[in-house]
């Protein structure tokens, strides 16, 4: 999708546009494609409903367990215990890892996720970590976390009744920039498989840091070439060993389509198995309400991805 300026966004006139800073959008129009709340004015509505909803998948599936699965306070895991028996030995995993423009949203706010999987005969872990305000503008700490609680999952799988040999991971907005560094870590150094996810599915993410350090985002974010380099998954496509599945809505912001659609490009460009979902009709946020669905978009995909079966 082409650019759109913020006025254009909402339905009013087209304003004037200022210099170019990045392909065709002025700062302002920039600033607007990773802003959410341009494109998707009802945020707060779907973000009340995920909380509403997320009460009552608790009340049906019970409390998570609360594992600490690194040093510091906020490094806990929810995890959901699949709820029929496995005559077939341990049962998959599927980690999640949550958006919030780095900033916002916990582990509890996403029970809703759980239900569909663990009555599927899948665990289900939803990943608590640091935010970039905390880590004093860095993303590293946000990364570090997240791949330090994929390999206590694939340590400790076997302790809850998980198959190490079979993790996922999916992730929504903020989320997929991470699960983006976690699909592309050297999971080697650490002596761990390089296929340590047998798929994962990234949905409305962020695959390139360079836009994002141009758009306001870089005022609570303290970009610096390092990061932007080491943090960008589609400058790391050679340790993909994941099978992935990215995905994203025909309403969200231009820039979540275009990195969503050159990372796929990218991927499908050295031979690695990828597959694109363009959800019609779907903004960023309505986006993840169909991860919770096992016939939603993204419920099916990860379904089928990790080969269960909806459940009544």
């Amino acid at each position: 999708m082409a650019s759109a300026a913020s006025g254009a966004a909402l339905g009013q006139a087209p304003r004037a546009k200022g210099p170019l800073v990045w392909l065709d959008m002025d700062q302002q129009g920039l600033d607007d494609a990773y802003d959410q709340m341009v494109y998707a004015p009802n945020r707060d509505q779907v973000g009340k409903r995920r909380i509403a909803n997320s009460d009552i998948a608790r009340a049906i599936i019970g409390a998570p367990e609360r594992i600490a699965y690194g040093p510091t306070e906020i490094e806990k895991l929810d995890l959901y215990r699949a709820k029929k028996s496995n005559a077939h030995g341990p049962a998959p995993v599927n980690i999640f890892i949550h958006g919030g423009a780095w900033r916002a949203n916990k582990a509890a706010d996403y029970a809703f996720l759980a239900e569909p999987f663990v009555k599927a005969g899948a665990h289900y872990a939803v990943l608590d970590f640091t935010n970039v305000d905390q880590a004093q503008g860095s993303l590293f700490p946000m990364v570090e976390q997240v791949c330090r609680a994929v390999a206590f999952v694939h340590a400790n799988a076997k302790s809850f009744g998980g198959d190490p040999g079979r993790l996922y991971l999916s992730s929504h907005s903020s989320g997929s920039h991470l699960a983006g560094c976690v699909v592309t870590h050297d999971w080697r150094k650490a002596n761990l498989p390089a296929d340590i996810l047998k798929g994962a599915t990234l949905s409305s993410g962020m695959y390139d840091l360079k836009p994002v350090r141009l758009s306001k985002r870089s005022k609570y974010v303290k970009f610096t070439d390092e990061m932007e380099a080491a943090l960008s998954a589609q400058r790391h496509i050679g340790l993909l060993h994941t099978p992935l599945i990215v995905a994203y809505g025909t309403y969200e912001t231009p820039e979540f389509q275009r990195q969503t659609r050159e990372f796929h490009a990218a991927v499908k460009a050295v031979g690695k198995p990828a597959e694109l979902i363009v959800a019609e009709g779907y903004n960023h946020f309505e986006m993840l309400e169909t991860l919770g669905n096992p016939y939603g978009l993204l419920g099916r995909a990860v379904f089928a991805q990790m080969g269960l079966a909806a459940q009544d």
